[in-house]
C-alpha cells in the first residue's frame, strides 16, 4: 500500500461534503468521458444551488442532466446548450442562470484556474455580445430577460501575423473561473491520482480537474504506482485528491447521444 494513497472506498463517500451552493467543473465532451457515476452519487445527496461549469449538460435524463431535472443546478456556464430540452427549457423560463461562453475560452478559463493565472486576454469574442456584454443570463417564468453579462474590459495588443508582419488587435479580458470542486472521469490512473484519459474524453477532463480545489475522479483500471509509464500520464497526481475505481458494470455504462446505424447490402 502506498504511503500516499487518494483511493476512496466508494462514489458516495467521495462527494460527502460537497455543499450546497458549490461550484463543480464537471468533464466530458458530449457524453464522452462523463463521471456519470460521481453525478449520481451527489444526486444522492441532499446538495442542490450547484454553480456548474462544463462544456455542455449532458441530456435529458443522463450525465449532469440528472441534476438539473431534479432542480439541483442554479447556474450553468457551458458552451453550448446541446440536446439537453429540459436544459432549454429551464433556462428559457427563468428557473436556472446560464453563461454560454466560446469553447476554447471555457477551456482557458479551466486552465487558468489550475495553473494560478487570474485572467487572461483574447481575441475571441471581440466585437460580439461577448465583449459588449449584454448575452442572456437569466429569464423570468414570462420570457424577459431580467439578468445579461456584464460588458467586458478590451485592450489592444500588437500580434505576429502569418506572414511576419506585425498589427495591433483588440483582445477581451477573460477571468479564470472559481471552482470549489472538480468531477472527473479517467480511463485510467494510480493511487497516486496519476490519470490517463481516452481518446475525446482527454479534452476537458484535465482541464477541469486542474481547476478545482478538491478534484474527484472516478477511473475505469486502477492501477499501482509505478505501472503508468510517466511519459503516458496525461494529467499528474497534484492535481487529483480522491480515486474512485468503477467496477466493470458501472465501466459499461456509456451512453451514446445519437445511434446510426446503417444497413449493409449484399453483394
Amino acid at each position: 500500500m502506498s504511503a500516499i494513497d487518494k483511493v476512496w472506498a466508494s462514489a458516495d463517500e467521495a462527494v460527502a461534503g460537497i455543499p450546497s451552493g458549490a461550484s463543480l467543473a464537471v468533464g466530458g465532451f458530449g457524453l464522452s468521458g462523463v463521471p456519470i457515476v460521481l453525478i449520481d452519487a451527489l444526486n444522492r445527496t441532499e446538495v442542490s444551488d450547484l454553480k456548474v461549469a462544463s462544456n455542455n449538460c449532458g441530456v435529458d435524463g443522463w450525465g449532469l442532466g440528472v441534476l438539473l431535472e431534479q432542480h439541483r443546478i442554479s447556474r450553468v456556464t457551458a458552451s453550448y446548450i446541446g440536446e439537453n430540452k429540459e436544459f432549454a427549457r429551464q433556462y428559457l423560463g427563468g428557473e436556472v442562470e446560464v453563461e454560454l461562453t466560446p469553447q476554447g475560452t471555457l477551456a482557458e478559463r479551466l486552465r487558468a484556474a489550475g495553473t494560478g493565472v487570474p485572467a487572461f486576454y483574447t481575441p475571441a469574442g471581440v466585437g460580439t455580445m461577448i465583449a459588449d456584454g449584454g448575452l442572456p443570463w437569466r429569464y423570468d417564468a414570462e420570457g424577459n430577460v431580467v439578468a445579461t453579462s456584464p460588458a467586458k474590459e478590451v485592450r489592444e495588443f500588437e500580434v505576429t501575423q502569418p506572414d511576419g508582419s506585425k498589427v495591433r488587435k483588440p483582445h477581451v479580458l477573460e477571468l479564470a473561473l472559481d471552482i470549489d470542486v472538480s468531477l472527473v472521469r479517467a480511463a485510467k490512473g494510480d493511487r497516486h491520482g496519476n490519470l490517463v484519459f481516452n481518446k475525446s474524453s482527454q479534452n476537458f477532463n484535465p482541464l477541469c480537474a486542474m481547476a478545482g480545489r478538491l478534484a474527484i475522479a472516478e477511473v475505469e483500471e486502477l492501477v499501482e504506482p509505478g505501472e503508468i509509464d510517466p511519459d503516458e500520464v496525461h494529467l499528474p497526481g497534484i492535481f487529483v485528491h480522491r480515486v474512485v475505481e468503477l467496477t466493470p458494470e458501472e465501466v459499461q455504462r456509456k451512453h451514446i447521444e445519437k445511434r446510426t446505424t446503417q444497413e449493409t447490402m449484399n453483394k
